[in-house]
């Protein structure tokens, strides 16, 4: 059984992932607001990225995989933002994961055929309007994943994911009602909504050793929008 961290596992993608690997590997999963207890094969941790040294003392020693899932969805015009808007965000979204990935390098080194997944958005890609703030931070991320690719082959492989819009409780407000379903469904080709099930089958298969001559590649997983008219 192969080691795989999962930050963010108490919900959404994070929470369907770490149960995927579960049936074949071991997890350690982080939360921060929603504590979850362990359970087969997951191991249940509380881990705050925005301290200034986060406890990483739960961590084996060696990780075959790391997914970092935290985000945040903030949608007005740009205007509206102030300049510590933008820095929070980018704490959570871009230094958080570069404070774990610099943690766990050393454990991910010591495995063979290792792997990395961040998270981007389609917005990043196709600009969206009131997306300002959640596409400057994802921007970042794609950026990093090209250039950790880089730097960390042939040892480690990095890769990222930029969904559309998924049913988890991180994108409740524009969900909240059959009606903006149904609506933002009709904006895709595929006519429907991601689940997180969707992304967590991409993530997972880029984890384990099936994707191994992958990397440094940014998948659009968004039901047809970033390619398709």
């Amino acid at each position: 059984m192969k080691n795989y961290l999962v930050v963010g596992h108490s919900s959404g993608i994070g929470k369907a992932l770490s149960a995927k690997l579960a049936e074949s590997h071991y997890v350690t999963g982080t939360y921060y607001k929603n504590e979850v207890a362990s359970f087969q094969n997951v191991s249940s941790h509380y881990l705050n990225v925005l301290d200034e040294q986060p406890d990483f003392s739960f961590l084996p020693d060696k990780l075959d995989g790391l997914a970092y899932c935290p985000g945040a969805i903030q949608l007005k015009p740009f205007a509206r933002f102030k300049e510590d808007d933008f820095i929070a965000d980018f704490k959570l979204q871009v230094t958080g994961a570069i404070k774990v990935i610099q943690h766990c390098l050393p454990a991910l080194k010591k495995a063979e055929n290792s792997s990395i997944v961040l998270f981007s958005t389609v917005a990043a890609r196709l600009g969206f309007n009131f997306h300002s703030l959640v596409s400057t931070s994802k921007g970042a991320i794609e950026g990093l994943t090209k250039a950790l690719a880089a730097e960390l082959a042939p040892t480690v492989r990095v890769n990222c994911i930029a969904p559309s819009i998924t049913n988890t409780p991180l994108a409740y407000s524009l969900l909240n009602t059959q009606e903006k379903i149904e609506a933002n469904a009709q904006r895709h080709p595929l006519k429907k909504i991601g689940t997180p099930a969707d992304i967590a089958t991409m993530a997972a298969y880029l984890l384990s050793e099936e994707s191994q001559w992958i990397t440094g590649q940014i998948f659009s997983v968004d039901g047809g929008m970033s390619s398709i008219k």
